[in-house]
């Protein structure tokens, strides 16, 4: 057993030294740099692992929901679109957050049709790591309804080089976590309104997360990761505050007693342009393998934003349309709520949501 253990931890090791070496990508610099890029590629092996063996569990069956309300960060590529089609199906009207809406509408219309996203699907800018942004589109939101029932924390980036926002986040902790946890406590009146109209249903919340949140904790010492920066531990820690805040979110809605329910997910190892900042950039057909395809993505985050089979459970964290155990930090609720009033200090929050 000790001889197999020690042989997957080489093989691993000679994976990590075969990809940097051999693409543009920058070595681990260090021991601490060595460390989180090993638990980053075993973390994405085993995830590898449990999409082939639970890819018989990884279906969602769409359930009409005719006259509710979707908002979505995100959306107009890669796992987006795919959601964006089955919520279209479920015969929901959707408004999408993103950067660029005018070329978003012309891509998504491109790969949708018209017929299908005419008069069902409406464009508003939103960049997730511009705090100043995701005020102004949730602005937009309560302009043109007083109700929605469903918002699903979509939008993300990963891997990418050091940089500050504006509001002096890291940039990826900004856009993957600080600017859904605004939207959301942004958004909750209208939430609570649709949990008034959503025919005795929860309105769920759905924040798409990672496996890789798994693979760290958050470093109160150094949010911002200005005296330490390695692309993919920013990343996962970012994945990680959206479970912890899915946790203590739960915490609030139930103790406020509304019908709401929000859970986390993991979407599966999904071959999408975030992966162009990886070493798998290097052999694309590796991908093209082993990853899932957008389409395969995109059906956990349908299962935890309409499944029936999910109604009244939340607080979960999520893979392959499966309950799947997070982080064991994500088990601890002072910890969930020490990072809930963390990011709510940071965003000068003073009644999230109205909850408190």
């Amino acid at each position: 057993m000790m001889f197999l253990i020690a042989l997957a931890v080489l093989v691993v090791i000679l994976f990590i030294t075969f990809f940097f070496l051999r693409t543009q990508k920058d070595m681990p610099k260090n021991w601490e740099e060595f460390v989180i890029e090993f638990k980053m590629q075993a973390g994405g092996t085993q995830a590898l692992i449990e999409d082939t063996f639970l890819r018989y569990k990884n279906k969602v069956d769409l359930v009409q929901k005719p006259n509710k309300i979707a908002i979505m960060t995100g959306g107009n590529r890669g796992i987006g679109v795919h959601t964006l089609e089955k919520l279209l199906k479920c015969s929901m009207t959707v408004m999408l957050g993103v950067r660029s809406p005018e070329a978003s509408k012309k891509s998504i219309e491109k790969a949708l049709g018209t017929e299908l996203t005419k008069d069902k699907v409406f464009y508003e800018k939103c960049d997730t790591g511009d705090m100043k942004s995701v005020r102004d589109f949730a602005k937009k939101v309560q302009e043109k309804y007083s109700a929605i029932h469903l918002l699903i924390n979509n939008a993300g980036v990963m891997f990418t080089p050091f940089n500050i926002t504006a509001d002096g986040f890291e940039s990826q902790m900004a856009i993957n976590h600080m600017g859904h946890f605004l939207l959301t406590h942004l958004l909750m009146p209208q939430l609570i309104a649709g949990s008034n109209d959503n025919d005795g249903k929860n309105v769920r919340i759905v924040n798409v997360s990672s496996c890789v949140h798994k693979r760290c904790v958050i470093n109160y010492d150094d949010f911002d990761c200005k005296k330490f920066y390695y692309p993919a531990d920013a990343y996962n820690k970012s994945k990680l505050a959206q479970v912890l805040f899915t946790k203590h979110l739960q915490v609030l809605l139930s103790q406020n007693g509304l019908k709401m329910q929000t859970n986390s997910l993991h979407p599966g190892v999904v071959d999408t342009d975030l992966f162009a900042n990886s070493s798998t950039d290097y052999i694309p057909w590796f991908r093209t393998i082993m990853f899932k395809t957008p389409e395969e993505g995109s059906r956990t985050i349908i299962y935890a934003s309409i499944s029936p089979k999910l109604e009244g459970k939340g607080g979960l964290y999520l893979s392959n349309c499966t309950i799947m155990p997070p982080n064991d930090v994500a088990n601890n609720p002072q910890e969930c709520k020490k990072l809930f009033d963390y990011c709510c200090k940071l965003l000068k929050i003073e009644n999230f949501g109205n909850l408190n």
